[in-house]
């Protein structure tokens, strides 16, 4: 498959490219645990269909230390039993501040006072900017048709 777009022979894309990826640093740096942060990259990537995203993030979080046994279970959550309450609460955030076009609501209030009982002020608010930044990238790649297959851990830094 062939991008329609290259992000890096664009100059709108790539200064677009730029910032984004300045705002994903501050929540890489947040205290939101990482491999929290790689499993909603992951569950995001999952309901919008972006190839390269998961190619990236499954093979980040492997590399980082993730097993293969949670990234298997990361579309089927609910049942399985290797994820921490905060992650799930973390999980079910993300799935709903994805899917908002499916629920008039949004983010129901259950699901806020949930990640509530298990982070704090800015590791929520890290988890936010998060899901919106993931979903963003996620568009950006299913729009342009991004290949996913070569990512190697790292490459992007």
């Amino acid at each position: 498959m062939e991008a329609r777009l290259s992000y890096y022979g664009n100059d709108v894309a790539t200064k677009f490219a730029k910032y984004i990826n300045s705002a994903g640093a501050v929540v890489s740096a947040s205290a939101l645990p990482s491999a929290t942060q790689e499993l909603v990259k992951i569950r995001a990537s999952q309901i919008n269909g972006c190839a390269g995203c998961l190619d990236m993030h499954t093979k980040d979080a492997e590399h980082a230390g993730e097993t293969s046994v949670r990234l298997n279970l990361v579309a089927a959550w609910r049942e399985a039993t290797v994820f921490t309450d905060a992650e799930r609460a973390a999980l079910e955030l993300t799935e709903e501040g994805t899917r908002i076009a499916d629920a008039a609501g949004g983010v129901s209030d259950e699901v806020w006072a949930n990640a509530q009982k298990h982070y704090d002020e800015d590791q929520l608010a890290a988890l936010v900017c998060l899901v919106a930044l993931i979903n963003t990238y996620n568009r950006l790649n299913v729009i342009t048709r991004q290949p996913a297959g070569d990512y190697k851990p790292g490459q992007w830094g």
